[in-house]
């Protein structure tokens, strides 16, 4: 009993071992209700569903957010709260990356939310590395904040003046041409099924073939991958400790794929988010450089700044799109 107390209490990460525990156990729980309660069987997720289900996601982050409050102190709770928030915005853009993945390969509406189900199980590993090398370097190298700092910085200003409008290509995408030429891929979906045995033409024998469902589930965990590159910084930029940051990004990302097919439907509406997005990253990337050279700006400023510039962006976007023709990214195969 000694031996598990002291396993617990061991430090990881700069926790105790079993707030990493609690945070994983409330994860699976979630990923167990999801996949073995509510979505059992594969059906379509309507608008209505999506949204009651993001409100139960929303509720569980903020409760635990309310927790790492509680227990750590305010200043990591703002910083949560602000980096969950943060998470959320940016992956906007990563809804409408999905939808057009979606479209592409025709993935039926029936079986979308598979491909996104176990493309969280794949966000959890991959973000964990990436979080885990960023705060590695960053605890070795005070320096690599500034570079951080300088990426958002860039990243921020080139939001504000780069024109939008333009489609992304998924079919040109270089990744998606290296997988069908390394991989047996059938023509035809084949159910919910990822993978499927089939006779191989050249040689006849039964081989295993890789489904276009596979393929998508393959790109969108690509596809976060690519949007990692700027919200990991980011999040930096508001805090250093690995627990806010991997806390609050996956919380973020789960409510984000609950929330995806309402999202999806409505993405237009929120067009002139990205102007607000940009003047965030700039303000985080600027907040950087201050931190370092004339001291620790108050978190509650973060949040506050980050709130006002994302609610403005978002109202903002609704007001301006309201009489624009209604527009659903969400691929309608059958």
């Amino acid at each position: 009993m000694e031996t598990v107390l002291a396993f617990l209490s061991d430090d990881f990460l700069g926790k105790a071992v079993w707030m990493w525990m609690l945070f994983m156990g409330i994860v699976v729980a979630l990923l167990v209700f999801d996949l073995g309660v509510l979505n059992k069987k594969d059906h379509v997720i309507e608008v209505k569903e999506s949204l009651w289900l993001s409100a139960f996601y929303i509720a569980i982050a903020a409760a635990f957010g309310g927790w790492v409050w509680w227990s750590l102190g305010p200043d990591p709770g703002i910083q949560y709260f602000t980096g969950f928030a943060l998470e959320k915005a940016l992956a906007l853009d990563n809804v409408f990356v999905i939808s057009l993945i979606f479209s592409y390969f025709a993935v039926p509406r029936l079986y979308q939310h598979r491909v996104l189900f176990w493309g969280i199980l794949g966000v959890i590993v991959l973000r964990g590395i990436m979080i885990g090398l960023g705060a590695a370097l960053v605890t070795e190298f005070d320096w690599v904040l500034y570079i951080f700092g300088a990426f958002l910085l860039i990243t921020g200003v080139k939001m504000l003046f780069m024109q939008g409008g333009e489609d992304k290509d998924i079919g040109d995408n270089p990744v998606l041409r290296f997988l069908k030429r390394h991989m047996r891929v059938t023509d035809e979906m084949h159910g919910h099924d990822f993978f499927v045995k089939k006779p191989d033409p050249k040689t006849g024998r039964i081989v295993r073939w890789a489904t276009p469902l596979f393929l998508a589930l393959l790109m969108v965990e690509f596809a976060d991958i690519v949007f990692a590159v700027d919200s990991v910084p980011a999040i930096f930029a508001i805090t250093t400790d690995p627990y806010i940051v991997y806390t609050s990004n996956i919380f973020a990302i789960l409510g984000l794929r609950a929330l995806y097919f309402a999202l999806a439907a409505m993405v237009h509406r929120f067009h002139y988010l990205k102007y607000a997005l940009a003047l965030v990253l700039v303000f985080i990337g600027g907040k950087i450089f201050w931190n370092q050279l004339y001291g620790k700006l108050d978190p509650a400023v973060s949040l506050g700044v980050t709130f006002a510039l994302l609610s403005g962006g978002v109202l903002y976007s609704l007001w301006k799109t309201a009489r624009e023709p209604k527009g659903d990214l969400v691929s309608t195969a059958e």
